[in-house]
């Protein structure tokens, strides 16, 4: 039932394009599994073997020090709808913040959302589908509008401070802080 492919194809990213939701795992040596839901308009497919996705502060920052420590990550996407599909796609990974040289180059494919701290850029090593067959048929009610209007309504200096001050992951692996606030105004 299971198919791989080295890079993205036309099926694929259309199918990718329809999904409201994506999954991210990520690993680094002697640390936790991270397993994360994202939404909003934010994952990117920039070509059959590059693909990015913004991210926005939360909780931790999880998939940036596993990235730092070791770089593997895959993203799932599972078809809601028919056809029943499930879309993994492997590779390796590598945070960019506003600092970095290369952020524009990066940003330009995406509207930036309050709160946007990093893009993770990915390179494509293989795409696995599956059947789908165990995923719920559901439909999408609306996206939450909670973490962006938190992002909005944060005060910019606190928000750098906290950030500034997350600087390790819940195992204790570095990461690096963005130096600015992306809030609404320029979202």
């Amino acid at each position: 039932m299971a198919e791989f492919t080295e890079a993205l194809t036309q099926k694929h990213i259309a199918m990718i394009a329809a999904q409201p939701v994506f999954f991210v795992a990520t690993a680094a040596a002697g640390g936790r599994i991270n397993l994360s839901p994202k939404g909003y308009d934010a994952f990117r497919v920039l070509s059959p073997t590059r693909v990015a996705y913004l991210d926005l502060g939360g909780s931790g920052n999880e998939t940036h020090a596993h990235l730092a420590a070791d770089g593997r990550i895959t993203v799932m996407f599972c078809n809601f709808q028919q056809p029943a599909l499930i879309l993994r796609i492997y590779g390796r990974g590598r945070p960019v913040l506003p600092q970095d040289a290369d952020w524009a180059e990066v940003a330009e494919h995406f509207t930036l959302l309050p709160g946007t701290r990093q893009i993770f850029d990915i390179a494509v090593e293989s795409v696995q589908t599956s059947c789908g067959w165990g995923v719920p048929l559901m439909t999408l009610e609306a996206e939450r509008g909670t973490l962006t209007k938190y992002h909005r309504q944060t005060d910019p200096e606190a928000w750098e401070a906290k950030t500034a001050s997350r600087t390790r992951s819940i195992d204790g692996l570095p990461t690096r802080a963005t130096d600015r606030y992306i809030g609404g105004e320029d979202a």
